[in-house]
């Protein structure tokens, strides 16, 4: 019983405190004390403004960065205490990351930027081919994927980018400021795929914005300003 009350939460920070320059007289605190709780299948926003913290929130909810205090456990696993190659690992597997600036690496298809996880995986060409192509079908680039990111507009390198996170398939979705750098229109659109994602696969998605408009999408909003947890 024990064991299932560890495993609802897939994302549990506890007490983190994020310092850069430590020792230093520049020191700085840009974390102070974050709690906060992500349970399977939930679809959460974070909202802040430029500054209040949320970039290096993701940074730790991603394990791109270890919290200088405080616990953060990742589907029971305590993050702090694994080893670099094992971060990699559950980068790799078992979060899928969608960027504001999406990432893609130029010179190279949409289906062999889709690829590119599953290949650090470790799966075999052909089943990696396949899978790009049904991901890359699933989210509206059936007759793009073979054209390189200078060749497609700002929402087709993002559903790329959608696609690509999608690769190893992970259970969790973290998307920094997805549609910060697209209009309206194409916004909406890239919405209604994490929508889908969340209600068809049943995927944990952590949406990072300034946008209370998008923020209101999702079943819950966490506000966060100055490093600290406002309200939910």
């Amino acid at each position: 019983m024990a064991q299932e009350q560890v495993q609802e939460h897939v994302i549990s920070l506890n007490g983190i405190v994020k310092r850069f320059y430590i020792g230093k007289p520049n020191e700085l605190e840009i974390l102070h004390g974050i709690n906060l709780e992500v349970e399977r299948g939930e679809f959460v926003s974070i909202v802040g403004e430029s500054g209040s913290g949320k970039s290096t929130l993701m940074n730790i909810i991603g394990a791109l960065d270890r919290p200088t205090e405080g616990e953060y456990r990742l589907q029971g696993k305590n993050i702090g205490e694994a080893k670099d190659r094992e971060l990699s690992s559950i980068r790799n597997q078992e979060i899928g990351f969608v960027f504001q600036t999406y990432n893609l690496i130029p010179r190279t298809t949409a289906l062999e930027n889709v690829e590119l996880p599953m290949l650090y995986g470790k799966m075999k060409k052909t089943e990696r081919r396949e899978r790009a192509r049904e991901l890359l079908e699933l989210v509206g680039m059936k007759e793009r994927m073979l054209h390189k990111p200078e060749e497609l507009s700002g929402g087709q390198k993002q559903r790329t980018a959608i696609a690509r996170a999608m690769a190893n398939d992970p259970s969790i979705i973290l998307a920094d400021e997805p549609t910060g750098a697209l209009d309206s229109e194409t916004s909406r659109r890239i919405m209604d795929i994490f929508h889908r994602l969340h209600r068809e696969q049943g995927k944990t998605i952590v949406l990072i914005t300034h946008s209370t408009e998008l923020a209101q999408e999702t079943d819950r909003v966490v506000k966060i300003s100055d490093g600290r947890i406002l309200a939910e």
